[in-house]
């Protein structure tokens, strides 16, 4: 997230870790554009913050001309602030996966080629290994996510973009727990796949999520049964552009 108040400081640890794979993520919602508020006055409120009505910005952005070309130019803008930290572009996804809107995903994957992005999150999850792990776990929404995850895959294959085979980190999302993760990692697909989390030492932050368990999250990332889990599995850490310079 390139325009938030976060964002140097991120990009300084990354520089401290130059073997972690580092994507963008695009905001359109719910932070602070990367551009003068007053040039997207369609995108955000009277706080010169993104909008928070993601159905009805999805609208706009599919019915008004006007709204795409602000869409595409804050992403443009993106872009370039990513391009200046110096960090290599292993991938890029946006938030809160609004990039399943079609328009938005045809502007990123366009406006993104330009700044040499290869690789695109399909948030296509495999209910079957989930529910096998937690039962509890509804149906209704990865279905009606993977119908559109569906098209943003077409999209992305036909301009060239790595995807991923299967995505984990939905039905879950701020809830990747030890438990969890480790038996993720023992069931895990074949093919490239990418399991997200958002980790963090403590949940009082600006922007946090309410319910969301980022220090249990971070603990599953290095608690050593987990490690364990993943050295076993038939797979092979790293980011995108480990399968590019394969």
């Amino acid at each position: 997230m390139v325009a938030s108040p976060a964002a140097a400081d991120a990009v300084r640890r990354a520089r401290a870790l130059p073997s972690l794979r580092i994507g963008l993520h695009v905001v359109l919602v719910e932070a602070r554009p990367a551009l003068p508020p007053e040039q997207v006055p369609d995108l955000v409120g009277t706080d010169g913050s993104f909008r928070t009505d993601m159905a009805r910005l999805g609208f706009d952005i599919a019915m008004k001309p006007a709204v795409r070309r602000q869409m595409a130019a804050e992403i443009t803008a993106q872009f370039e602030a990513y391009r200046a930290t110096g960090l290599s572009l292993d991938h890029v996804n946006a938030h809160k996966h609004f990039h399943l809107h079609p328009m938005i995903a045809a502007r990123m994957i366009a406006i993104g080629k330009k700044f040499g992005a290869r690789a695109i999150r399909v948030p296509i999850e495999p209910l079957s290994i989930v529910r096998a792990i937690d039962p509890t776990i509804s149906a209704l929404m990865p279905g009606l996510l993977g119908r559109w995850a569906r098209v943003l895959r077409t999209q992305a294959r036909r301009a060239g973009m790595a995807v991923p085979d299967a995505v984990f980190g939905l039905a879950w999302s701020g809830a990747m727990t030890r438990a969890r993760l480790t038996a993720l990692l023992e069931n895990l697909p074949a093919g490239v796949v990418e399991i997200y989390t958002h980790p963090a030492t403590a949940g009082a932050f600006a922007g946090h999520a309410p319910g969301y368990r980022y220090a249990e999250e971070f603990l599953a990332l290095t608690d050593p049964g987990c490690i364990a889990a993943l050295r076993r599995a038939d797979h092979r850490p790293g980011g995108f552009s480990d399968i590019f310079n394969a």
